[in-house]
């Protein structure tokens, strides 16, 4: 009994001893297991950080391309739409200036006034301009009185040559006369009837007559070439007061510069006069700007225009206000800027760098905006061209006449 009891304790000790020992290995196992789970999330966390690393450039990258492409498409596709923002209000403008010198007595405007056409918006000193004026029709009364005298000299002068006439026919016939009676008295002195005496007054009296004649004559040939100085004479006279007449209209409109008029409507500006100073003819007063006649000027790269024509429409886009105004292209300039410029580009000389070139497109608004009045010149503005791709280069193979021009 005591051997089966021991037996017995044995089996379970050595049980218990079996189980300790699967136990423990059972737990060895697991030790590595959960040293290699908790190694997987180290490993994840890493890749990770390393994918966040990556991620700005290939964001920068991405950017980058995108921007590489987009300029690319810009330069080498054509568009439609052609904008620039080098584009700028502008207009034809006049600088007031006085045509005669003279002393200012008023100035009838102020600075950025708006004014109408014949307006006066400078005064000057009219008198001595009077003066001149009343002494130029003076000296025109004066001449056409002698133009009067030289006409009625003229319709005397016929009268005188028709008595110098009468004069020589006269002593013709008187002439006539002492020649037949010195014949007489010739005739009688030789058959010895006649006194020595009377046939010397008969000649005498015939070489008298016959002076007399000729004086005659001279007075008549004398008369008839008066006629004609009297003629140039009065046509002289005539000129004379042409040239007199031209002198009181001249008078006239000096007079008449003496008030500085508006030209056209629109906006004073940029004024330099005030009463009392003393201007000489051609001075700069001050600018007047045509408010209703601004244009755009579009600087467009030369190549922005191998689709651009007169009459396409255009949208402008005022920076001043952040308004649109609609527009159309009027034309296309004949150079570039840079062709009319003081100082033009010389490339036969020296290295040689080609720069695209810029031309200014005149683009005028559409008439009835009234946004258009908020318009200034000067204002900075972009322009967007609706070319529809038109080919200029195809169009213009197909006529003969420029289809850039105005």
């Amino acid at each position: 009994m005591r051997e089966k009891q021991a037996q017995d304790a044995g089996y379970n000790k050595a049980g218990e001893t079996g189980m300790t020992q699967k136990a423990d290995k059972r737990a060895g196992d697991a030790r590595p297991q959960a040293s290699v789970t908790k190694d997987v999330p180290a490993d994840g966390d890493a890749l990770a950080r390393e994918r966040r690393r990556r991620w700005p450039f290939l964001l920068a990258g991405g950017i980058i391309f995108a921007f590489v492409v987009s300029v690319l498409a810009i330069v080498f596709i054509p568009a439609a739409r052609v904008w620039t923002n080098d584009a700028y209000v502008t207009a034809h403008y006049s600088v007031i200036a006085p045509r005669v010198p003279g002393q200012v007595m008023s100035v009838a405007v102020d600075d950025n006034q708006t004014v109408h056409a014949g307006d006066v918006l400078v005064q000057l000193d009219p008198r001595d301009y009077q003066t001149t004026l009343d002494q130029a029709r003076a000296v025109e009364a004066h001449d056409r009185a002698l133009v009067m005298d030289a006409a009625a000299s003229v319709a005397r002068q016929p009268a005188i040559i028709a008595e110098a006439k009468a004069r020589v026919a006269q002593l013709s016939a008187q002439l006539l006369f002492a020649k037949q009676n010195a014949n007489r008295y010739a005739h009688l002195a030789l058959n010895g009837a006649g006194s020595r005496e009377e046939g010397e007054r008969t000649r005498a009296s015939l070489d008298d007559l016959t002076a007399s004649l000729q004086a005659a004559e001279a007075q008549r040939d004398a008369a008839e070439a008066q006629l004609r100085v009297l003629e140039a004479r009065q046509d002289s006279s005539r000129r004379q007061v042409d040239v007199d007449r031209a002198r009181v209209h001249q008078a006239e409109l000096n007079l008449s510069y003496t008030a500085i008029r508006a030209p056209f409507d629109g906006m004073v500006g940029e004024r330099t006069v005030q009463s009392g100073n003393y201007v000489p003819d051609g001075a700069a007063l001050m600018v007047l700007v045509p408010m209703d006649q601004l244009w755009i000027e579009a600087n467009y790269r030369e190549l922005a225009l191998q689709n651009m024509r007169p009459g396409q429409k255009a949208r402008i886009h005022v920076d001043a206000y952040d308004i649109d105004l609609d527009g159309v292209v009027d034309s296309v300039p004949p150079a570039s800027g840079a062709a009319f410029a003081p100082l033009a580009p010389e490339n036969a000389t020296g290295n040689f760098t080609k720069i695209v070139q810029r031309l200014p497109v005149k683009i005028t608004l559409v008439p009835g905006q009234p946004l258009a009045r908020l318009l200034r010149m000067g204002f900075s503005v972009e322009t967007t061209v609706e070319t529809g791709l038109s080919s200029v280069v195809r169009a213009q193979t197909r006529t003969d006449r420029a289809v850039t021009d105005k």
